[in-house]
């Protein structure tokens, strides 16, 4: 075993390579860890139930659009909100776009097999059909443009797939801060066990898309595609999202002659693993528009502990 070997020379990486073998967290459980770790769960998880919505509501809603201009109000318009939005007081849901681009773009699992299949292109075609029948400019650019439009189709179908992902991900997370409220999660082995246990109860979860035109119901991910949560959207997600990412703007040149980029896709390792933590807040680093909202939701014994720990710098 790896562990043994690091063991027996002290070498200070040996205790981890254990605990990882061993099927332990990683995270010294303490009364403090538990709180922590469990407040930044709660807080992601108001966050990802709030781009859950806005991406099903988008994939339901705002398909086949040229120009969605209202898809983050979630069809609930007014002045108020508009301006609450321009002056960013709002949900940052750009990130949630962001993420299923770099799914989209690296693929991976079924659901992007699925949309290389005949059955979707088919449904595709005649959602474009019905959507567009008294449309003659848009059938007529569809047929000198025949890629376009089930392209955008495709990625509505990532829109749903990651929203109904969060969808899983959120309602484990603030169920963990219920359980935390009820005094039933006291210790980190608890709060790794909630989570493995909420995986593998949704592993087999169907991932499903279907959209309605003029009443009309089409199915462009039916139950009988087999779609599931776990291998289907957790799996890639996880890659795509937390390994390779995308370069980040403003830190990365995009000019070819400068070769910062990776010439290779697979040899991208620009995820949220990977996010230097110096430039956060930075222009164009995405996962500082994720910190952003979740700091809006942190749970007030979370904020005392910070409070506290800022105060103790203050002072010495």
């Amino acid at each position: 075993m790896i562990s043994t070997q690091l063991e027996s020379s002290k070498h200070p990486l040996a205790k981890y390579i254990y605990s990882l073998e061993s099927g332990e967290a990683l995270l010294q459980d303490s009364p403090e860890n538990v709180t922590e770790v469990v407040g930044i769960l709660k807080s992601y998880g108001v966050v990802l139930d709030a781009y859950s919505r806005n991406l099903i509501y988008i994939a339901d809603n705002q398909f086949l659009l040229l120009f969605p201009f209202f898809k983050y109000f979630n069809g609930e318009f007014s002045w108020a909100k508009l301006l609450r939005h321009w002056w960013h007081d709002r949900i940052n849901f750009e990130y949630a776009e962001y993420c299923m681009k770099v799914m989209l773009w690296h693929g991976g699992g079924g659901l992007d097999a699925y949309c290389d299949t005949p059955a979707f292109r088919e449904a595709t075609e005649k959602v474009i059909q019905a959507k567009f029948k008294s449309n003659p400019f848009m059938l007529g650019l569809h047929k000198i443009f025949p890629e376009f439009l089930p392209e955008q189709m495709r990625q509505m179908a990532y829109y749903s797939g990651l929203g109904q992902f969060w969808r899983v991900m959120a309602d484990m997370f603030l169920s963990l801060s219920d359980r935390y409220d009820r005094k039933e999660i006291k210790t980190i082995p608890q709060v790794v066990q909630h989570i493995l246990d909420g995986l593998v109860a949704d592993a087999n979860r169907p991932i499903t898309y279907q959209v309605k035109v003029r009443g009309q119901a089409y199915d462009l991910i039916p139950q009988s595609a087999g779609l599931t949560f776990l291998p289907d959207t957790a799996v890639p997600y996880v890659e795509a999202v937390f390994f390779r990412g995308t370069p980040f703007p403003g830190t990365i040149s995009y000019n070819a002659q400068v070769y910062q980029i990776p010439y290779d896709q697979g040899m991208f390792a620009y995820g949220a693993l990977y996010a230097d933590p110096l430039p956060t807040g930075g222009a164009g680093i995405p996962p500082s528009l994720l910190m952003q909202d979740m700091r809006h939701f942190l749970p007030d014994y979370l904020l005392a502990i910070y409070r506290q720990g800022f105060a103790k710098k203050t002072i010495f």
